[in-house]
């Protein structure tokens, strides 16, 4: 008892004041922002980066060998994330260099701060939206064709990068997927026409296509060729 009388819990108080002024009225909104964007930071990684693509190509590739679960989920989204910092690093070192590092030293506001960090960010995506997409979501939010690429609100191009990632990544996706298809389908003639009928064509079409996924070093060629198809 005396042991458990000497232990002091501390105590946990919340509780919501009037501001005593415009600087503690503004640290409680800085605080609130950071917490809002903390919180979307996983559809901003989604919505503003290479991830899109490499995930949907990853995905379509697991598909195309038949294995359901293998390589897992949580290995494919690492290996995503991991080129998709690869990747965005010019990007993000600009957004560092160029608006965070004044913003920490006092040297401009929230507003510009918010301006210089969209910059790097609409001009990887600009690089990588087709103008068929930008022009559609420009003539559904009624805007004014734009006549330099600072006119195009960021609003507007990120549905158009989106969409246009997902294409890209879907014609990618089609063109590995054909390989392993005439696998399938000549194992399948093969044993069709041998009478096998009970033994599953994916059986014996698997280890091929592994065997040859391998030999070709197929994971070499998907990294270098989706990180190259950025610039």
């Amino acid at each position: 008892m005396i042991m458990l009388e000497a232990l002091a819990v501390p105590a946990l108080k919340l509780s919501i004041e009037t501001a005593k002024g415009p600087q503690q009225f503004s640290t409680a909104l800085q605080i609130l922002l950071l917490l809002t964007v903390l919180s979307v930071a996983p559809a901003l990684l989604l919505m503003l980066t290479s991830f899109t693509r490499l995930i949907v190509v990853f995905s379509i590739l697991r598909h195309a060998f038949g294995t359901q679960q293998t390589p897992p989920n949580q290995v494919l989204i690492s290996l995503a994330l991991f080129l998709t910092f690869f990747i965005m690093s010019p990007t993000f070192k600009a957004v560092y260099q160029q608006a965070l590092l004044p913003y920490f030293h006092h040297q401009i506001d929230e507003k510009e701060l918010y301006k210089r960090v969209c910059e790097p960010f609409k001009k990887f995506m600009f690089r990588n939206t087709r103008e068929k997409d930008l022009a559609l979501f420009i003539k559904l939010r009624h805007e004014k064709k734009p006549r330099t690429p600072e006119d195009v609100s960021i609003w507007t191009l990120i549905p158009a990068f989106m969409i246009s990632e997902l294409k890209t990544a879907f014609q990618i996706g089609f063109l590995l997927y054909i390989p392993f298809l005439i696998i399938d389908v000549v194992v399948s003639s093969v044993l069709i026409s041998m009478g096998v009928l009970m033994l599953p064509p994916m059986m014996i079409s698997l280890p091929i296509k592994l065997l040859l996924f391998v030999l070709v070093d197929g994971w070499n060629l998907l990294v270098v060729s989706l990180v190259k198809s950025f610039y």
